[in-house]
């Protein structure tokens, strides 16, 4: 297993051993004493998530503020651009952000802090993305920023994905008051 820094330091991509050959391949989805000696953080996970989406579906971003929820992501079936963009006011990476391409073929899974926004836009047919949480959703407690944000800038590899209304009418970034943020630390 292969775990890269990202150009925002707590972000990690994570390249999984894949053994495989004519009948098929098998990978370890998560181990936590394998992860955390290959520089995972000690987390617990809470929570496992499945989602299935159609090509052009962007879902994001998304966060929460009271139980923020860190995040190990992949794909299961189909191909993501999955992207975090650190929210955490103090950050000295407040605003950037990083994307990777996730897929059933690369295997790749990306850590995504709790603190961060998250979300990731379809480029297969169809995806099935799962991820494992720090914390339990509380749709009472999720926030929201713009998917497009121009002053974030992410470079999505879609102009004019399906969204959902939340995702639709989400903030700037900037707009959003200090206090409905996550705080560095």
């Amino acid at each position: 297993m292969n775990i890269v820094k990202t150009a925002i330091p707590e972000v990690l991509l994570i390249e999984p051993d894949v053994f495989g050959d004519s009948r098929g391949f098998f990978l370890e989805t998560w181990n936590r004493e394998r992860y955390i000696g290959a520089g995972f953080p000690d987390v617990a996970f809470v929570q496992d998530n499945h989602s299935r989406s159609r090509k052009g579906v962007l879902r994001g971003l998304h966060f929460q503020l009271s139980h923020p929820q860190g995040k190990l992501v992949q794909v299961a079936t189909g191909a993501v651009f999955d992207v975090a963009v650190d929210i955490r006011v103090g950050s000295p990476t407040f605003g950037q952000w990083v994307g990777y391409e996730l897929s059933e073929f690369n295997h790749r899974q990306l850590w995504v802090p709790a603190g961060f926004a998250h979300g990731f836009c379809v480029l297969s047919d169809v995806t099935d993305f799962i991820y494992k949480c720090t914390d339990l959703y509380d749709p009472e407690d999720e926030g929201h920023v713009l998917w497009n944000d121009p002053e974030i800038g992410i470079a999505w590899p879609m102009e004019e994905p399906s969204l959902s209304e939340k995702d639709r009418l989400s903030p700037v970034l900037s707009s959003i008051p200090e206090h409905k943020l996550p705080r560095y630390s």
